[in-house]
């Protein structure tokens, strides 16, 4: 068949029998078929979409063209109304013939969504293009799209093995997860090494910035922290020793407990929920506005312009705010003394005679690695945001969760080797 000059060509398909719902730009038509030809126009500067209706309570929406502000205004009603109409168990939306799709796409997308759920229906997308999948997935809705199915022979075992794909999946994020940290821990503690051996190459300026931010500014709730430490732990402990009339002996207890274990975790855990999380989101936001990736353009290096600075920080500030941790439990737990009759004098030579310039320097020592393990945890985080609008936020829960185990580990590898050190 021809066509006349001017108009569009005329494309020709044979179809079987079957209830087709075809709509274009220009509006919404239903036929029933029998075998013959269907003319049908082929415009991808327009938007179009064919309803199929199938078996077992399934029916598929092939959406072809562009899908823009207005070729999407063209179909939305005729195509929401034919998926409202046919509350369909489970609707298949095909989207591979889908050539562009801005924010009105997505918005049709979600529409169909919507309209599912109003009736306990499902849905899924198939076949939409990478680069539209990450729009769906900026406005939250990427969960819709089906990821793509295993090809060969194994995949009716796959699809049944649902454990054992989950496994697999988190056993390899969980591998690259770890080669991911490995690598950057060697990275940062090389241009540590580096730094040491150049110093004017270091951001001092920057560096004391931070360090008076995430030290200077943190002295009075580490300070109150380890008075409400001291305080509680005296007080519990003395009402309970005072029975035995050895009350004396619990400035002996809270003088090492707190030299040798509490005073530095209490400040590491202090630093990781505050300065840890404000790492990640300061370098998360810093990922999603793609400054970072404009340092990289400029030829800067982002661990030596952004983590560095902050890592070096972090662990000049942390042995000062856990000494002065250490300093305000003791006041607290002299308070205690006192308050129970107990005369100063005896409480300072108590600490004199109990606690040790060891004790004092092993949990000093584990400062310097619980800094560290802060200030890197959350600069990591930071760089690995993703894309999204609650990207930032989960890079600052992962940070600050991610740091809390680390350091409980570390504390807790510390205490077998002071065991078989004799420490």
């Amino acid at each position: 068949m021809g066509c006349c000059e001017g108009e569009p060509p005329i494309h020709h398909s044979i179809i079987p029998t079957e209830e087709l719902y075809r709509g274009f730009a220009g509006g919404l038509e239903w036929r029933h078929w029998s075998h013959g030809r269907l003319d049908v126009m082929e415009d991808t500067d327009k938007a179009a979409f064919d309803f199929r209706p199938g078996d077992h309570g399934q029916a598929r929406l092939i959406l072809k063209g562009r899908l823009d502000r207005d070729t999407t205004a063209s179909i939305w009603r005729d195509s929401t109304q034919v998926v409202r109409q046919a509350r369909i168990p489970r609707l298949v939306v095909q989207a591979g013939e889908v050539v562009y799709c801005d924010g009105a796409g997505v918005a049709l997308l979600a529409e169909y969504k919507h309209i599912q759920r109003e009736h306990g229906g499902q849905i899924e997308i198939q076949g939409l293009r990478p680069q539209f999948e990450q729009l769906m997935a900026v406005l939250e809705i990427d969960h819709l799209v089906a990821p793509p199915k295993p090809a060969g022979t194994i995949t009716s075992f796959i699809r049944h093995a649902g454990f054992v794909l989950n496994l697999g999946q988190w056993t390899a994020g969980f591998v690259r997860s770890m080669g991911t940290e490995t690598s950057f821990t060697g990275e940062v503690f090389a241009k540590l090494l580096k730094a040491l051996t150049h110093p004017r190459g270091l951001r001092w300026k920057e560096t004391l910035i931070i360090a008076e931010k995430a030290g200077a500014n943190a002295v009075a709730i580490t300070g109150l922290l380890g008075f409400l430490i001291g305080t509680i732990l005296a007080f519990q402990t003395v009402a309970a020793m005072r029975q035995f009339g050895a009350e004396v002996f619990v400035a002996d207890l809270v003088v090492i407990v707190l030299f040798r274990e509490l005073g530095p975790l209490i400040t590491a855990v202090l630093l990781t929920s505050r300065t840890g999380s404000a790492f990640a989101a300061e370098l998360g936001t810093m990922k999603v506005n793609e400054e970072i990736d404009a340092l990289t353009t400029m030829g800067l290096d982002p661990v030596q312009f952004l983590v560095l600075p902050r890592i070096i920080a972090v662990i000049g500030v942390i042995p000062l705010l856990t000494m002065f941790n250490m300093l305000m439990g003791l006041v607290g737990c002299g308070l205690v003394m006192v308050s129970w009759d107990i005369p100063g004098a005896i409480f300072m030579d108590r600490i004199r005679y109990a606690a040790t310039l060891t004790d004092l320097f092993g949990g000093l020592a584990k400062t310097f690695v619980f800094g560290t393990l802060v200030a890197g945890i959350g600069c990591l985080r930071g760089l690995q945001t993703g894309v999204g609008p609650t990207a930032v936020g989960d890079s600052t829960t992962r940070a600050v969760v991610s740091g809390l185990i680390a350091i409980i580990v570390a504390d807790g590898v510390f205490a077998v080797v002071y065991y078989f050190l004799g420490i």
